[in-house]
């Protein structure tokens, strides 16, 4: 899982209690008169207020108006933090958590999570949760993991609420319910989260905790395709190879399987694969075959590994070696030829 490493910048609406030169400040600073801004945020700060110092840790953290300087971004949080301002608690631990400006310091980053998420700060809830579930800075716990992502979900955190999903899914922390997995992965995937989309998915196609339902399958799939999802690609080309929830397709699955084999995706390349070989959705090629199934194998894809070993036994040396020049020079990201140059199909 991944957690959250973001900093609210200078969009914030204007609230009470606090020194008039700290909203001054901060409407300057939404216009980008960052030296207004800093003159505003420096008055204030100097009289306490700990909405100005959080603010003045920002221009330092972002180098806005002032030399970027991640030494003086974490003596202002912590001034912020120490008053119990919640922005400043997480940007202080999102700072010990990544060791920037300061030696990295889990303990001291599920601190500064944790007193953020007593105060209902939902980025730091999921953070926290994600300490817990990992075990960095407190004990690995994954019922106080499940506990501290419900509460960021309940605020409509999308990660939290996906992760929240996986958990009844795997019965981890929790106990096991596809139908809360299901919910909370709709949920998130309603709010586009890409990871979420996938995993809906898959409750459709497999029918856990609802109804199978292939053509919802294929949707989800789609739109964390079109997000760039690397397993949702793959398994929106199976379908379309297979004809499930959707007409049967090899151009199609064979689009998918190469987006995602684009990603180093082992499922995908050892697909791609298999659609070179037997010359589906593109013409044959045993040399591009041999050369997805390769990369494939290579991350301990075992049918790769067996596919591969078949197509070599149908190629002669000058085939293999443009083969495994292909993968070995190959980078995630890298466009890969449609066509290689010494395969000659058999009439």
């Amino acid at each position: 899982m991944k957690k959250i490493f973001i900093v609210v910048l200078f969009g914030l609406v204007l609230t009470q209690n606090t020194w008039a030169g700290t909203d001054e400040g901060l409407a300057a600073a939404q216009k980008n008169d960052f030296v207004t801004a800093l003159a505003q945020f420096s008055a204030a700060a100097a009289k306490g207020d700990a909405k100005a110092c959080y603010y003045l840790g920002l221009m330092y953290a972002n180098g806005d108006g002032v030399a970027q300087d991640d030494k003086q971004a974490l003596s202002w949080y912590d001034k912020a933090a120490e008053q119990g301002y919640a922005d400043a608690q997480f940007a202080l631990a999102l700072m010990y958590d990544s060791g920037k400006g300061v030696p990295q310091n889990y303990v001291q980053a599920a601190s500064w999570y944790g007193k953020a998420a007593e105060q209902g700060y939902a980025d730091a809830q999921y953070n926290l949760g994600e300490m817990y579930y990992e075990g960095q800075g407190v004990a690995q716990d994954y019922r106080q993991a499940a506990i501290w992502y419900n509460k960021a979900a309940l605020q409509g955190n999308a990660v939290a609420q996906n992760n929240l999903g996986t958990m009844y899914y795997e019965g981890r922390g929790l106990a096991q319910d596809y139908a809360l997995a299901a919910a909370w992965y709709g949920k998130a995937a309603q709010l586009g989260y890409a990871d979420a989309q996938k995993n809906l998915g898959v409750m459709y196609e497999s029918g856990q905790g609802l109804s199978q339902d292939l053509r919802q399958a294929a949707a989800w799939y789609g739109k964390a395709a079109l997000q760039g999802n690397a397993n949702a690609q793959n398994n929106l080309g199976t379908l379309y190879y297979d004809g499930q929830g959707v007409s049967q397709d090899f151009t199609r699955a064979a689009f998918w399987y190469g987006k995602a084999a684009a990603q180093a995706y082992a499922n995908a390349q050892n697909n791609m694969g298999v659609m070179y070989e037997e010359g589906q959705g593109m013409s044959m090629d045993l040399v591009l075959a041999y050369a997805y199934f390769n990369l494939a194998a290579v991350q301990g894809n075992t049918k790769a590994l067996d596919n591969r070993g078949r197509v070599a036994q149908q190629l002669d040396a000058k085939q293999l070696e443009e083969a495994q020049q292909l993968s070995s020079t190959w980078k995630p990201g890298m466009p890969f030829p449609t066509k290689s140059m010494t395969w000659i199909a058999k009439p």
